[in-house]
């Protein structure tokens, strides 16, 4: 998959914009608050429907204006075109596949598989679970075409059972325990599944740019899978009743990354946790493009606050050998290094919102 075409009306501070992108490297380049960031959000927007700079959509739609648009044609890897579109007022979402109307948004992330690294990246393995459920997730999502239905099944159970918690109605208990049995264990299998391949392929690509040994990934249901999961309902059933929500289940579920038997972030150095969020996020790119040919999109923002001198070039080099479209950004243009390697880019200044081909 790449972006062909590119339109963004009303996404921060860009008005109106239109590119052709590269389908290997993009560079964007431009000063504090000109708008790269902007181009980069506006992308991420397209294939998630929802900024990663912040929650309420409102504060992205640029002040004059009352929605936003974004919009493009895609290649896919059956060589067929897509155009996508999203519009977004801060309410409704309208999203536009081909000019029909009411598409879903998993339709939209299906046709437009993107990851993201930017400043804020090393959360993923700082910060609490939700964020590596969801990075772990979108893997599992986008390889696996039956985890969604079963992820969707198992949520529906769990509103159900939190329901009856909270107003102590145990008479339809056991109807939905089954239902959370049944669908929790289906979505670990998954899970486990897709990590058992991301791991192989995260260790590989992970030596490119850190000489550390016994690295692993190991997944944390949200249970203890040694004992019969029915039975674990049952035996929580007084704390969830006293707390009114259900304690065990793969919504509790999380993934280690592990040097030795310790958990990296509690004695990796920040640059290095850095690397390790980087090696993971190109690992799901990558085995996206090993399992379906499928090559995704890459977004990297602040390019220079990722990483040093030395590792941006590993970088490049690595980005370069791939089959994925990227879009990075940098304020100044030595931040990119030697580009002279690089045989198939894009370069494109940014100011005042204003977006330009150099």
């Amino acid at each position: 998959m790449s972006l062909l075409k590119l339109d963004i009306h009303s996404v921060r501070n860009i008005l109106k914009a239109s590119i052709t992108p590269c389908p290997a490297i993009n560079f964007i380049v431009g000063e504090n608050a000109s708008g790269k960031s902007s181009l980069i959000e506006a992308i991420f927007i397209l294939g998630r429907a929802k900024s990663f700079r912040c929650s309420a959509i409102k504060t992205v739609i640029n002040f004059n204006n009352t929605h936003l648009v974004v919009s493009a044609k895609t290649l896919q890897k059956n060589d067929n075109h897509l155009q996508l579109g999203i519009q977004l007022d801060g309410k409704n979402i309208e999203i536009h596949i081909n000019q029909e109307a009411k598409q879903k948004r998993s339709d939209l992330a299906y046709a437009l598989p993107l990851q993201l690294i930017h400043p804020k990246s090393y959360e993923l393995l700082d910060a609490g679970s939700q964020l590596r459920r969801e990075f772990l997730d979108w893997g599992v999502f986008n390889t696996d075409s039956n985890f969604l239905s079963a992820w969707r099944k198992f949520k529906k159970a769990l509103s159900q059972r939190n329901a009856l918690l909270k107003s102590r109605r145990l008479d339809q208990l056991n109807v939905w325990d089954k239902e959370i049995v049944d669908y929790g264990t289906m979505v670990n299998s998954y899970r486990q599944h897709y990590l058992n391949k991301l791991k192989p392929v995260f260790i590989a690509i992970s030596e490119n740019f850190l000489s550390i040994e016994d690295i692993n990934l190991k997944l944390v249901s949200g249970w203890d899978t040694s004992k019969d999961f029915n039975r674990i309902l049952l035996d929580d059933q007084d704390k969830d009743l006293r707390y009114g929500y259900t304690h065990s289940g793969p919504h509790r579920a999380d993934f280690h990354l592990l040097i030795g038997n310790r958990l990296a972030k509690d004695f990796v150095s920040r640059g290095q946790l850095k690397l390790l969020v980087m090696s993971l996020k190109l690992a799901q790119v990558q085995l996206l493009s090993n399992e379906h040919g499928q090559t995704g999109c890459l977004l990297i923002d602040d390019f220079a606050a990722e990483l040093d001198v030395l590792n941006r070039a590993k970088l490049l080099r690595f980005l370069s050998a791939m089959s994925c479209q990227v879009f990075i950004t940098a304020t100044q243009l030595n931040d990119f290094g030697d580009l002279s390697q690089i045989n198939n880019y894009k370069m494109f200044h940014v100011e005042h919102g204003n977006i330009k081909s150099v």
